[in-house]
């Protein structure tokens, strides 16, 4: 038996999952690490819990898998995306903290780029919108903030890297400054048509090009795990942020095929081929991944408020006991009773993108009670997985029949089957809820020639469906009354 282990480095642990030559999970371990806040809006991490976090998860695994350096054929590494760091080229020790992705200090430096008209120009080149979520303006204000890092970077001492970059460089002894296209595409930094670093971009962010890594396929082998770690040299042979690992793990390899992951909040990400779509309905354009120099692009939607509105029920209006129990209030009635929770708690995310948008729970009569809450809870889910879908369907030009569904909340098999009347196709959950990893996993087995394409299309095709039961009225009635809804809760904090 041979394995690829998979390094899932996430926004609040570090996992390494062991899969066997049939790519099935053989051992897992996980590694939690701590969040800082030193302002309001202000996330960071220590650089050195990612890495710390990451080899004690990696090594839990492998001895729980009780297999031997000799019998892995090499890593990959899913990661979360935008968070920035900066370190030495020297020794790789890390200069400052990490800047999470959710962090917002950089939102002037944004708004600074949209008032000298870049606005445009970053859309057209990077697909995204300007935003402090992504990578480049968090470099910006790390190399004119902390001291002596411009003149450090200029003087080429510093690298930059989004967290694949920089566990690629501490695994491998500084061998290899690389990142692949998917977190590359995630910078604002990087032109996704001509698959390179732009250069108006860096100036506009005053970046020297010396900090940049090498941008290279998603499945490659970019260099060997030196062997002090597990005691042999082991190839490091994919990349890919976190959404896009999960992509290609739940096999969505033909233009059109979907996948959404219902976590605390929901991404959707659908395979468009290797045109990018240009959205008209507020999606972003980015990477799906990049295998032998040719570019994969998708439509991505992020819906803000998903299992995090369960967590809502559970800790704060404490209606619940436990996430499962929305399940079964939601099946104790025959419907929602009209009633409908915009979960706008931080404003509304795609197709929306309404920032001065509220929360609110609407058609209470007094014969509601907690489990037409609960239910509303739920419903709001796929009302907004709606909303997405149907965007992606205007901008592809491409109507999916099938939606691969992964992520925690998934396990709730009253949302899936709600899920799949409202959309009204298939939705699949996998039979390995460890998607991101798994992709992680079957691009470096790509990589190494353990799996062909179509040996890797079989492994993503088991699971649970869901089919539609709905008609078309009544899913048509649910979904005019949620869009009733989200139109009163739309800019509800704007002056």
């Amino acid at each position: 038996m041979r394995y690829i282990v998979a390094l899932d480095q996430g926004t609040t642990s570090s996992r390494a999952i062991v899969f066997d030559s049939e790519g099935r999970p053989a051992a897992s371990h996980s590694v939690e690490f701590e969040q800082i806040y030193p302002a309001p809006g202000w996330v960071e991490h220590r650089p050195e819990d990612i890495y710390q976090s990451q080899l004690d998860a990696l090594r839990g695994a492998v001895a729980r898998a009780g297999i031997r350096a000799d019998e892995i054929e090499a890593v990959g590494i899913a990661n979360q995306r935008e968070t920035t760091l900066i370190w030495s080229r020297k020794d790789g020790r890390a200069y400052g903290n990490a800047i999470v992705w959710q962090c917002r200090r950089t939102a002037p430096l944004v708004e600074r780029l949209i008032a000298e008209g870049m606005g445009d120009t970053i859309r057209a080149r990077t697909g995204l919108v300007p935003d402090a979520y992504f990578s480049g303006t968090k470099l910006q204000w790390m190399l004119n903030e902390l001291p002596g890092a411009r003149a450090m970077a200029e003087r080429g001492e510093l690298c930059f890297g989004t967290v694949d970059s920089f566990l690629t460089y501490r695994l491998t002894g500084g061998a290899a400054h690389v990142t692949d296209a998917t977190n590359a595409s995630r910078t604002m930094l990087f032109d996704i048509h001509k698959q390179r670093w732009d250069p108006e971009l860096l100036a506009a962010m005053t970046i020297p090009p010396s900090v940049l890594p090498e941008v290279v396929d998603s499945a490659q082998v970019v260099g060997f795990m030196h062997k002090e770690i597990l005691g042999r040299e082991i190839p490091i042979a994919a990349l890919a942020g976190d959404q896009h690992a999960a992509l290609f793990g739940q096999g969505c390899f033909m233009p059109g095929m979907v996948k959404n992951t219902y976590g605390t909040g929901c991404f959707m990400l659908m395979n468009t081929g290797e045109t990018p779509k240009v959205s008209r309905n507020q999606l972003l354009t980015t990477m799906a991944w990049r295998l032998g120099g040719v570019p994969t692009y998708a439509l991505e939607g992020s819906v803000f408020v998903a299992g995090a509105a369960i967590k809502w029920l559970r800790d704060d209006l404490r209606i619940i006991e436990s996430a499962a129990e929305s399940e079964t209030l939601a099946r104790s009635i025959p419907d929602n009773a009209n009633v409908y929770l915009v979960p706008a708690f931080t404003g509304l995310g795609a197709p929306h993108w309404d920032m001065y948008a509220r929360g609110m729970l609407i058609g209470l009569t007094r014969g509601t009670g907690r489990a037409h809450i609960a239910r509303a809870a739920l419903e709001s889910i796929s009302y907004q997985s709606r909303e997405v879908l149907d965007a992606m369907t205007m901008d592809s030009g491409l109507t999916p029949s099938l939606l691969r569904a992964d992520g925690g909340a998934s396990e709730n098999a009253f949302l899936m089957q709600f899920q799949a009347d409202m959309l009204g196709i298939s939705i699949l959950r996998p039979d390995v809820f460890e998607t991101t990893a798994r992709g992680a996993a079957m691009l470096a087995g790509r990589a190494v020639g353990l799996w062909s394409d179509e040996r890797l299309g079989q492994m993503s095709s088991a699971g649970i469906r869901y089919e539609p039961a709905m008609g078309a009225a009544p899913r048509d009635t649910l979904y005019r009354d949620w869009r009733r809804a989200v139109e009163r809760a739309r800019g509800w904090v704007q002056e």
